[in-house]
């Protein structure tokens, strides 16, 4: 086939309710010079068999599967590490692209060589495919760096964007998404730093919302962790996504190809409106009150293991 134009990357676990109606929108697409990659985080259901079927009906689909779950962010940064293609989409097996999408933001990234992001607005749609809104932001536009990192870690948008088409060269230079929860806002943020985004007015990609969605099966924000890492067990583990978050925002400005003016105005936003007036300092605290109270559970947890393993080796001597 050659290298294509477009990769998609389609990370799916037990994803057999929605899937096929994912598959086929992409599928049907009118541009059709792409590659879809999908990654199949070792599914219990009939999501393989789903994936295989269509894999042998179309040449530009390539399956794997994981021989175990490797949590959510580090499956969706696997489709893009397999990627090929000028430009990168991921997609999720519970959403549905209009027949247009692609071509429409192809087309945009085209002609725009300062848009690092393309996506468009979006149409929520229930569990059965009804309407329920229309989510049209069209943030990081600004030509100033720091304007556009203030609007994409903000926390008044959904890290919609995270479905746009992205410039693959672009997503190289980034440390994609970590795990800690909410990590897919500090990639938008680090991406908004190399370039504009751009919206697509149309309404041409539907987010379906519905009760197996991760954020409603994780609504608690510490409990999400168990989404990145399938062992993550909120009684006993410690963890301090905020913390994470926060070193994650240094990193990027420091890694990014920005003006000595423009890397002080996004250091400034970070340490000064964010940690502060945002409100993150907060949770911050919270992170280490809550470390605090597990860092006995967690030190005895682990020594009696140490233990336990070391017996055999004591009694052999």
């Amino acid at each position: 086939m050659g290298t294509p134009k477009v990769s998609i990357g389609f990370a799916v676990y037990n994803g057999e309710s929605y899937l096929a109606q994912a598959i086929e929108s992409i599928l049907n697409q009118t541009f059709t010079d792409f590659e879809l990659i999908i990654s199949d985080n070792a599914s219990t259901d009939r999501t393989a068999e789903l994936c295989k079927r269509y894999a042998a009906q179309d040449a530009r689909i390539r399956y794997y599967r994981n021989a175990t779950n490797i949590g959510g962010a580090n499956n969706e940064n696997l489709t893009f590490r397999l990627a090929q293609g000028e430009y990168f989409r991921w997609a999720a097996h519970d959403d549905v692209c209009a027949p247009e999408l692609l071509a429409r933001c192809v087309a945009i990234l085209d002609a725009s060589p300062q848009i690092v992001l393309c996506s468009t607005a979006i149409i929520k749609i229930d569990e059965k495919g009804n309407q329920l809104g229309i989510l049209s932001r069209n943030k990081s536009v600004d030509p100033e760096p720091h304007v556009r990192l203030r609007e994409m870690a903000s926390m008044d948008h959904w890290c919609e964007e995270s479905y746009g088409l992205i410039r693959t060269a672009i997503l190289r230079k980034t440390a994609l998404q970590r795990n800690y929860t909410d990590s897919d806002r500090t990639l938008l943020a680090e991406l908004s730093l190399y370039g504009m985004f751009y919206q697509v007015p149309e309404t041409l990609f539907y987010k379906r919302i519905h009760p197996t969605m991760s954020t409603f099966v994780y609504p608690k924000w510490r409990a999400r962790m168990a989404w990145f890492n399938p062992t993550f067990n909120l009684a006993e583990n410690i963890t301090c996504p905020h913390w994470l978050q926060f070193f994650h925002y240094l990193g990027t400005i420091k890694a990014a190809p920005l003006t000595v003016f423009e890397r002080l105005r996004c250091y400034q936003y970070v340490l000064g409106r964010w940690l502060c007036l945002e409100g993150h300092g907060r949770s911050m605290i919270s992170d280490l009150v809550l470390a605090g109270v597990r860092l006995p559970r967690f030190l005895y947890k682990h020594m009696r293991n140490a233990l336990h393993h070391a017996q055999p080796s004591v009694l052999s001597n």
